[in-house]
């Protein structure tokens, strides 16, 4: 287990990220953490501190620019995630990968990239949009990938598959409300149909959100399981030099 450091970094006048990596001199593989609709809150700075001890230098960018949602606030949360745009959003993402890239530390050229439920959607939509700077993505549980019709009136991701490169992990919980397995089969088949690398697996008795250990959805042998899983799947696209 490595050593660490985290702080906030000011990536742009309008955009910061909080920032973990060892304190070992490296270079180390790089992760972009995408958050759920709650914030870059407590949790998601832990997640960075997690996977900096594992190795990698992780950085979450503040795509909310400053706002925190308690668990609580479901409205507020999903009220603020309507605003978000799927191009400012990977705008803001390459700029913290640039960033990331920029570091001394910092092993390129390549990232992993990590999301969970609104994140776990925008990782699988960088691993088209950042095309050759993605080197593996996990997707938690990311909702609006492939729907019947989204609540948050979000646009479907399908039809970027085909941009797709890196190997993609997909993690669901088999009691999420708000994904149905029809979705999974949606997914799926345009993956397979692209020939494209993917791995999908869904966790019986787990709820949406079963990673958070802050949420009462977390349920811990999924999350310890899942978590296995992503550093596997990070290290086999990476690799690690703690």
């Amino acid at each position: 287990m490595s050593a660490i450091q985290s702080q906030w970094l000011d990536l742009n006048p309008s955009l910061r990220a909080w920032y973990a990596h060892p304190t070992s001199p490296g270079p180390h593989p790089a992760v972009l953490v995408f958050i759920e609709a709650f914030g870059v809150n407590e949790h998601f700075r832990e997640l960075a501190e997690r996977l900096a001890k594992a190795g990698y230098c992780a950085i979450v960018p503040d795509i909310y620019h400053g706002k925190v949602y308690d668990y609580a606030d479901f409205d507020g949360a999903i009220g603020h995630l309507r605003t978000l745009k799927d191009d400012q959003v990977m705008t803001e993402a390459q700029t913290a990968v640039a960033s990331l890239l920029q570091r001394p530390e910092v092993r390129g050229p390549r990232v992993g990239v990590l999301g969970f439920c609104m994140g776990g959607r925008y990782a699988f939509l960088a691993n088209a949009e950042l095309g050759e700077r993605v080197a593996a993505t996990v997707a938690f549980y990311g909702g609006g990938i492939a729907p019947d019709k989204d609540p948050a009136g979000r646009p479907p991701l399908l039809g970027h598959v085909d941009k797709m490169q890196a190997p993609l992990l997909l993690l669901y919980g088999a009691e999420d409300q708000s994904i149905a397995p029809e979705e999974h089969g949606r997914i799926a088949t345009a993956l397979s149909t692209a020939r494209k690398r993917y791995t999908l697996t869904v966790f019986p008795g787990a709820p949406h959100g079963f990673f958070s250990d802050r949420r009462d959805s977390y349920r811990a042998e999924p999350a310890r399981e899942a978590w296995e899983m992503t550093l596997n799947h990070l290290q086999r696209g990476l690799g690690v030099r703690a």
